[in-house]
């Protein structure tokens, strides 16, 4: 039986449809990690933030991502584990630490840039055209700003 999306006044299959993507697209990714670079998505994308934002706290983490800091935190200690991220002496609060990547960490996650671009290129714009494309990023980052800007999601621990 071949899926048909719902209506565009049908919230509820339209966050159906969000959710399904996100775990089908995440799964795919993580798979291709796992196999290529011995990390999961959500690895990926703690090493990544931090690549991009030098001296991050694992509060900065929790809230990119909007999940809790108990949670960040102990995904940071594995990272830490691995050799792939270190934490620093915060020289403004003495209660929090920056995170930085190891060298091996930022040649990790540089690596994994190139898998799971290509992962997302195959699997996205092999169902997405040019256009299509286009208006599916415009919307998604305009929907994720106003939930954003409304602290909408944000954990509560």
């Amino acid at each position: 039986m071949e899926y048909t999306s719902p209506g565009a006044e049908d919230l509820p299959g339209f966050f159906a449809d969000l959710v399904r993507c996100e775990t089908r697209l995440y799964n795919a990714l993580n798979d291709r990690l796992r196999e290529r670079h011995g990390i999961v998505t959500s690895q990926y994308e703690g090493l990544r933030y931090l690549r991009d934002h030098p001296g991050a706290r694992v509060a900065d983490l929790a809230a990119e991502f909007a999940i809790g800091v108990g949670a960040t935190s102990k995904s940071v200690d594995r990272l830490e584990r691995r050799g792939l991220a270190v934490r620093q002496p915060n020289p403004a609060d003495r209660r929090s630490s920056l995170l930085a990547l190891t060298a091996d960490g930022a040649r990790l996650v540089d690596s994994a840039e190139r898998t799971v671009a290509d992962g997302l290129a195959e699997l996205v714009g092999g169902a997405l055209d040019g256009p299509s494309l286009t208006a599916a990023v415009a919307a998604a980052a305009r929907l994720r700003a106003a939930l954003e800007r409304a602290g909408a999601g944000t954990p509560t621990g």
